[in-house]
């Protein structure tokens, strides 16, 4: 049982590790249930109406689109070199074969021949040299930039064939190409409001505040997908979605995040509820770089006074994992570290003391506004008074949050939830939002990148998470579920939505 909003693959590639070639017609990863209803005959011209939480804010991944443009296009409008399956896998998807020097230095990506844009255009390497230093630009804000700044150099060899240098070796480097989009280096139009990729889908239309469509491509490289349009519905309240669910109006919702509703589809043998595998961190993250919060006792004797469990439970009964650190069990580097942040009103309350704060302090929490980070945020200022720490809840919309605490770090404290694997490596960024300053776990994570085998990565990774959660680097509250709730009359959805993506080509509806 395990799902920014900031937002994914749990096998590392060692340095000489050669992925197999994928073809044209490539099995899509599995998901959902396996089958419909016995009898039930497939309509292979469906519209899949799918509810989500996570609106994009704009189409470019690049420019701050958030979790919902992961969610909508990642997969299905557009696709990387690679692809990170909802197994968890790494899988080759436009590069038809790779090569890398014997020094890990130079990467050399052969592409598909037939791939296309949904505007017509093929597919060619220069489309993806452009694509990288799109990600790599100084005003870019993909999740991984600065985990692909190590690309010193690409070029087009010719058409069909890219060779990549690196300035020094990376043990993460095809993974995190899963994150890159290859987009079409000669679109003219706005990328914040259309999109030209390679996928299965081209886009249909976009009402903000509502809905997004995607239809079907007939001239997909690949298999094509196997409904003829899909429909994202959003919702800004969690109850209205299950409510959508529930009246026919969306037949799939992505991320359940009322779980007071579950047990209205729990009869009647109308609705599916499937409890996935997550890699969502519901976080209290610190302004490291502020008073208070620059005080690491100050910090611990917070995430001492939170009962982490209650917390939980109160919001999700059941489901949910307690987590002790910024890694999920998912994450090779996973330890349980969870003793290391009990909940102890008595040892914060001596910490307080010691950083000189014996009648506790005051703080401002910029809380996002849709669930459940307000039920959340009230459980936090209820139990932080027990220690004479007042919390002034700010709620904020998601946009609000983006600018004023991911770009401005204009925050004492802020709640968020982060949705991608492997992020643990953001504590070793100290320009990151919530402005952890560690020399040590700086040079453990630079370190991790460097090494030639999966075990040395691994054992410094476990370093950094072992001293991130002694120093209270953020309060983790909770893994969120991957509750994915669905009417019967459809399969083939994915269960996990790591990194947030929600491939929709597999999904089938009955007549």
């Amino acid at each position: 049982m395990r799902t920014l909003k900031i937002a994914t693959a749990t096998v590392i590639l060692t340095a000489g590790l050669a992925l197999a070639a994928c073809s044209p017609t490539a099995e899509a990863p599995a998901g959902g249930p396996d089958e419909l209803p016995a009898g039930a005959q497939v309509d292979a011209d469906a519209t899949i109406s799918i509810g989500s939480m996570y609106e994009p804010q704009n189409l470019d991944n690049t420019s701050g689109g958030g979790q919902g443009v992961t969610e909508a296009l990642t997969g299905n409008v557009y696709e990387g070199l690679f692809r990170l399956a909802d197994s968890g896998e790494v899988e080759p998807l436009l590069a038809a074969s790779h090569e890398m020097s014997e020094d890990g230095l130079t990467y050399t990506f052969t592409l598909q021949e037939d791939a296309t844009f949904s505007s017509g255009k093929p597919l060619t390497a220069d489309d993806v040299v452009y694509s990288l230093e799109k990600v790599t630009a100084d005003d870019s804000q993909s999740a991984r930039k600065s985990q692909l700044a190590v690309i010193d150099e690409a070029i087009a060899v010719d058409d069909q064939t890219v060779e990549v240098t690196l300035s020094e070796r990376s043990i993460s480097f095809i993974y995190n190409l899963t994150y890159v989009w290859i987009v079409n280096s000669e679109f003219s139009g706005d990328r914040k409001a259309n999109a030209d990729g390679t996928g299965p889908y081209s886009l249909g239309q976009w009402t903000r505040g509502s809905a997004l469509s995607l239809e079907r491509r007939d001239d997909y490289w690949g298999e094509p997908a196997k409904n003829a349009e899909v429909v994202f519905q959003y919702f800004s309240d969690a109850t209205a979605l299950g409510n959508a669910l529930l009246t026919g109006a969306v037949d799939v919702v992505t991320s359940q995040q009322s779980p007071d509703s579950l047990a209205m589809f729990e009869t009647g043998g109308d609705f599916v509820i499937n409890d996935g595998e997550s890699t969502t961190k519901l976080l209290l993250a610190f302004n490291d770089a502020a008073e208070p919060f620059d005080d690491v006792r100050v910090r611990q004797a917070v995430s001492y006074a939170i009962d982490d469990e209650k917390l939980l439970e109160s919001i999700w009964g059941e489901y949910g994992t307690l987590i002790g650190s910024m890694v999920p069990p998912t994450d090779p580097w996973y330890e349980d570290l969870t003793s290391l942040d009990p909940y102890d009103t008595q040892k914060a309350a001596e910490l307080l003391d010691e950083a000189g704060y014996p009648d506790g302090f005051t703080f401002t929490l910029d809380t996002p506004s849709y669930d459940p980070h307000p039920t959340a945020a009230t459980f936090i200022q209820s139990q932080l008074a027990d220690i004479g720490v007042t919390v002034e809840i700010n709620t904020i919309t998601a946009d609000e949050w983006y600018t004023k605490v991911y770009q401005n770090r204009d925050f004492e404290a802020t709640m968020q939830e982060h949705v991608n694997d492997r992020d643990l490596v953001w504590y070793g960024d100290p320009d990151f939002y919530w402005g952890y300053d560690n020399a040590q776990v700086q040079e453990w994570v630079a370190q991790s990148e460097l090494v030639a085998s999966e075990a040395e990565q691994t054992e410094l990774l476990k370093l950094v998470a072992q001293t991130t959660a002694e120093e209270a680097a953020s309060e983790w509250l909770y893994l969120y579920p991957q509750i994915v709730v669905a009417t019967n009359a459809v399969s083939g959805y994915p269960l996990n939505g790591l990194n947030s993506q929600f491939f929709a080509y597999d999904i089938e509806k009955s007549v």
